[in-house]
């Protein structure tokens, strides 16, 4: 199955492809299917990623990058042996070495390391999101940018899942990593955005969790409360925040946390809420503001603040704004792209996935979160 998608700036007509996936006997079945289903994708993006090719396949030669891949193998595989075997099953069916999978599934936990050796600068700046956030009387909604690196256009899919005890998720996969590091839903009625935030050297610890699994894991989440539990007993190696979304009860927090099991919840209420990469509630050194992903946030920050966000339709506008041209809420290249921007709407309780400048409103795929 396939969602319409228009490629605006030519007349090619593209597809994002949806796979559905019945139950599985087991988590290396199931990455084989994706694997197999999307091999074409996963292998382009392994050769084009030059990030993975350049700084990461490099530094895995090295001791000290054989010695921290050990580590995070080591206790990714012990907490989440279903979604390691699933990253296994993944690189069997689609051809691509294993090697290589497990390094773009790390490869947030890697990068801080890379640099630290000598790798460039701008490395962790590999992907920037935007989000805004609003619950009130009369617009209850959660809206997305999702924005990554040059290597991941054309690179990403849609799974529809159907696990053995009957939960279902959806999730947008960057070809070759779990589902989802970008945003997804399940039938228990909770869907989420994400955005990196890149703190400190000092805040990062070596060979923790990495973010892949913990957002793999959110989607089979029971519900709100079962997402923090989620989160915040998983060992992060590096921060993330989190934007969970209760579609049944009309609830959105935002979940900051960092290395050491460190969180920060805030709901979200009547005040639209921007979120770009830099945390704004957690008590954490963050990456200092002179490197390019917090340049780029304390500009998309200033600038939300400068735009009205009491509709659908103007938060959808503050998404598609590109006033700074250096460092656009709207990302067009050249090495950050907007993929898609992604619209919950908490009331009408669907998501909707829109493709180009999301001010042109064009929808490709709507899904019903909760199934009446």
């Amino acid at each position: 199955m396939s969602c319409r998608r228009f490629k605006l700036d030519s007349s090619i007509l593209e597809m994002l492809e949806l796979f559905d996936i019945a139950p599985c006997e087991d988590g290396y079945r199931m990455g084989f299917l994706i694997g197999q289903r999307f091999s074409g994708f996963i292998r382009s993006r392994a050769a084009r990623d030059i990030i993975l090719q350049e700084q990461l396949l490099p530094f895995a030669q090295t001791p000290p990058g054989r010695e921290l891949l050990e580590a995070l193998s080591i206790n990714n595989k012990q907490a989440y042996p279903r979604y390691w075997d699933e990253m296994l099953g993944m690189a069997e069916g689609s051809g691509v070495p294993f090697l290589e999978i497990k390094l773009v599934n790390f490869r947030k936990e890697l990068l801080p390391f890379v640099q630290m050796q000598g790798g460039p600068r701008e490395a962790v700046g590999g992907e920037d999101c935007s989000d805004v956030l609003v619950v009130n009387d009369s617009l209850a909604v959660a809206a997305h940018n999702e924005d990554a690196n040059v290597a991941l256009v054309g690179h990403a899919y849609l799974v529809r899942v159907v696990l053995p005890n009957g939960l279902s998720f959806t999730a947008y996969t960057y070809a070759g990593e779990l589902p989802s590091c970008a945003f997804g839903f399940n039938s228990n009625g909770l869907a989420f955005t994400l955005n990196a935030v890149p703190p400190a050297e000092t805040e990062i610890m070596a060979g923790g969790i990495g973010r892949n699994f913990i957002s793999r894991d959110l989607l089979e989440a029971a519900g709100l409360e079962d997402a923090l539990i989620r989160i915040r007993s998983a060992n992060a190696s590096v921060g993330h925040s989190y934007n969970l979304v209760d579609v049944r009860n009309r609830k959105i927090l935002n979940v900051e946390t960092a290395s050491g099991n460190r969180i920060s919840v805030h709901e979200v209420g009547a005040t639209p809420f921007f979120h770009a990469n830099m945390y704004l509630h957690l008590q954490v050194q963050q990456a200092s503001p002179m490197k390019v992903p917090n340049e780029s946030s304390l500009s998309r920050q200033r600038r939300a603040a400068q735009l009205s966000a009491k509709s659908k339709a103007e938060i959808l506008s503050v998404l598609g704004d590109s006033a700074d041209e250096k460092c656009p809420i709207y990302m067009t290249g050249p090495m950050l792209h907007t993929l898609c921007t992604v619209l919950i709407d908490l009331d009408q309780q669907v998501l909707s996935i829109h493709e180009g400048n999301p001010k042109k409103g064009e929808v490709i795929c709507v899904f019903p979160i909760v199934r009446k």
